[in-house]
């Protein structure tokens, strides 16, 4: 063991022992929760009084072992510095999410997802093993053989089971450069029979794929974008200065046609942060009046979330549709997965009922037939993460319920056989929550792990946002 390695271990042993001392000061009564100034949630919660938790010095990477392709991780640290660890040895995680402030222990008990899902799966797939904080104040390992009730239960369970205090990961060789095909489509469904080829044969054109997504902006105009790894040296595009990299995509021509792109491997894992996808314009960062001006360190992700909390904070978005005489505004915040042979059915009712464009797609296939029962999508089929991320008119015109728009969207995904993530507002009655989130088998485990109710409940945390 390097003495780099063995500073980390005894600080993350530190920072452990802060992280329980914090717990036991917290009173027996009351609620626990995490002491962090940020998260990537965008569900509101009510205002909460006393000290969290200390996550102190429980934010860094461990160990990398690049003989074994894995990686310990403090369940704090961010993708950014973990990508940031391993690619110097020529490795990347499974799936690295797209914003760089996401956290290993979120995108583990909350799930993620990127081009790599429809061969890797989920961040989750990839944990070999984690500790976990329980409800009852103990730290406990967990895998497939040890815990393995808590260990398959805790993706999706955004804290309420217990919080990732150090998790043990694969990892995989990437190419210093990724090359890029953007394949425009006319039509939706031939889209989709493509995407569908591709994860089926994993290539295209003989070519094996690395990478898979894209993007829709309109019902005739949507792209598959293929990245295949290459470590031939060339020129390279960079979307962190002037250039907008989801406008790199669009170019004219027929069904299939390509246009063809270069990113560095870093930049092609980070291509989405430096714009928010395409929410920066939100804040007019993509006004190239104003972009030249805005300082390329706050072009990211991190940034605009602050400016998110501000709005959150103050109603400044509904405080400006108000004063131009325009109705309030209906957050829209979703990923949604549905199996791809209703997927084009999905994207089709979206757009012609919800006012909200581009949208991202983002096939996923689990890479095994273990089960995770608070999300359980099936093994051996393939489905399509379909993001959204805007708002639409409430007020004259618009229905007054609340989350009526969210509401379609339940209704019209569960109609498809699909889920949704739970990161931002969701509407479901018990009853249906429990039915698609693990109902029996997350209540038992939170008994074991949870017997006095510290976390809070799932539902309680997802729909009534507490």
């Amino acid at each position: 063991m390097s003495m780099v390695e063995t500073d980390a271990r005894t600080a993350h042993s530190a920072g452990v022992g802060r992280l329980l001392a914090s717990y036991r000061a917290i009173p027996p009564n009351a609620t626990v929760r995490l002491a962090k100034p940020t998260s990537n949630l965008f569900r509101a919660r009510a205002k909460t009084s006393g000290k969290g938790l200390d996550v102190s010095g429980l934010a860094g990477v461990i160990a990398v072992d690049p003989e074994n392709r894995t990686a310990d991780v403090a369940g704090m640290c961010t993708y950014e510095d973990l990508v940031a660890a391993t690619l110097p040895y020529g490795l990347a995680p499974l799936v690295v999410p797209q914003l760089k402030t996401i956290t290993l222990g979120g995108a583990v008990t909350g799930l993620g997802i990127e081009s790599t899902s429809f061969r890797n799966g989920l961040p989750h797939e990839s944990v070999l093993e984690m500790d976990i904080l329980t409800g009852a104040g103990e730290v406990v390992t967990a895998s497939p053989s040890e815990h393995s009730d808590l260990f398959h239960a805790f993706p999706n369970s955004y804290g309420t089971l217990g919080y990732s205090v150090r998790i043990k990961i694969e990892l995989e060789p990437v190419k210093p450069f990724v090359a890029i095909r953007h394949l425009r489509f006319n039509a939706l469904a031939d889209l989709f029979a493509t995407m569908d080829r591709i994860i089926e044969t994993g290539d295209h054109d003989g070519s094996p794929v690395d990478y898979l997504d894209g993007v829709v902006f309109s019902a005739d105009e949507s792209y598959l974008t293929l990245g295949f790894q290459t470590a031939t040296p060339g020129p390279v595009s960079d979307y962190t200065g002037q250039q907008i990299y989801y406008r790199s995509i669009q170019h004219a021509g027929d069904n299939g046609a390509e246009k063809h792109d270069r990113l560095t491997i870093h930049d092609y894992l980070w291509r989405w942060d430096t714009d928010w996808f395409w929410c920066s314009r939100a804040f007019g960062a993509q006004d190239p009046r104003i972009r030249r001006f805005w300082p390329r360190r706050y072009r990211r992700s991190a940034f605009y979330w602050k400016l998110i909390g501000y709005d959150q904070r103050f109603n400044i978005a509904d405080r400006i549709e108000k004063r131009n005489g325009r109705p309030p505004l209906e957050r829209v915040v979703q990923d949604i997965e549905v199996p791809i042979g209703r997927a084009a059915e999905f994207v089709s009712w979206f757009l012609a009922n919800v006012p909200i464009e581009p949208i991202w797609l983002c096939p996923l296939r689990l890479r095994e037939d273990a089960t995770w029962p608070l999300y359980p999508i099936g093994a051996h089929r393939t489905y399509v993460n379909i993001g959204f991320w805007s708002s639409v008119p409430v007020g004259p015109g618009f229905p007054q319920e609340q989350g009526h728009t969210n509401k379609l969207i339940e209704s019209k995904v569960s109609e498809l056989e699909g889920h949704k993530s739970l990161y931002s507002d969701a509407y479901y009655s018990p009853e249906e929550f429990d039915e698609l989130y693990g109902g029996e088998t997350y209540k038992t485990v939170k008994k074991t792990y949870d017997p006095d109710s510290r976390l809070l409940d799932l539902y309680a945390k997802a729909v009534q946002r507490r």
